[in-house]
């Protein structure tokens, strides 16, 4: 699933509390007490939020990998039976979805 983040992402951003409607491609604030964004600060955290957002990809990826298991049942079996599978499941998945090198 790819997210692409909005302006609407960056205003929440930048200015959480702030009372303004969006309508189309035309913002109106209505915030007397919080000063409106620039377009180029607006672009900016777009730019900022996305990259963010990009950089856990492998990280939304190994959760729905995890997900699948089942590691309550994985680790009491590897318990009882002296076996190394939950382990091995979970190795597998972090080694085909690394997280990158900061």
């Amino acid at each position: 699933m790819i997210n692409e983040i909005t302006t609407v992402d960056a205003i929440h951003s930048l200015k959480p509390a702030a009372i303004w409607v969006l309508r189309g491609d035309v913002l109106e604030w209505l915030d007397s007490e919080q000063t409106e964004p620039t377009a180029l600060e607006l672009s900016n955290e777009v730019t900022r939020l996305q990259a963010v957002y990009d950089s856990q990809a492998y990280a939304r990826t190994r959760k729905t990998k995890y997900d699948l298991l089942n590691q309550d049942e994985m680790r009491y079996d590897d318990i009882k039976n002296s076996t190394t599978t939950w382990v091995d499941a979970i190795d597998a998945i972090k080694a085909a979805h690394p997280k990158p090198a900061a």
